[in-house]
């Protein structure tokens, strides 16, 4: 298994259209044959940081989801809700295994 977190710098302006891009990126994830953990937003302190985290089986199947980037018209449409809205200023991506016990 690995795990995407996702950190990114938010406009705190546009939280409303930020909550909405992550609604459809967890039905997106969901379809796709990964397990997604949730959207995380700022509650306390910095307004402009939020954290998702999301797992795929394996890193070729996460490859095989990110190959519809740009291509399925579902992942146009979510990516569509963040540049209409600059809701994300930026992001960074990294990967993560979990220690099994």
């Amino acid at each position: 298994m690995i795990t995407c977190v996702v950190d990114y710098v938010i406009d705190p302006a546009e939280i409303e259209a930020f909550e909405e891009f992550g609604r459809r990126w967890i039905e997106l994830v969901e379809r796709h044959g990964g397990t997604h953990h949730g959207y995380f937003l700022p509650a306390e302190g910095a307004s402009d940081r939020a954290l998702a985290l999301f797992s795929f089986p394996s890193l070729a199947a996460y490859e095989k989801y990110r190959a519809l980037f740009g291509v399925d018209p579902d992942f146009v449409a979510a990516d569509k809700i963040r540049d209409d809205s600059g809701c994300v200023l930026r992001y960074d991506r990294s990967f993560l295994r979990p220690l099994e016990r």
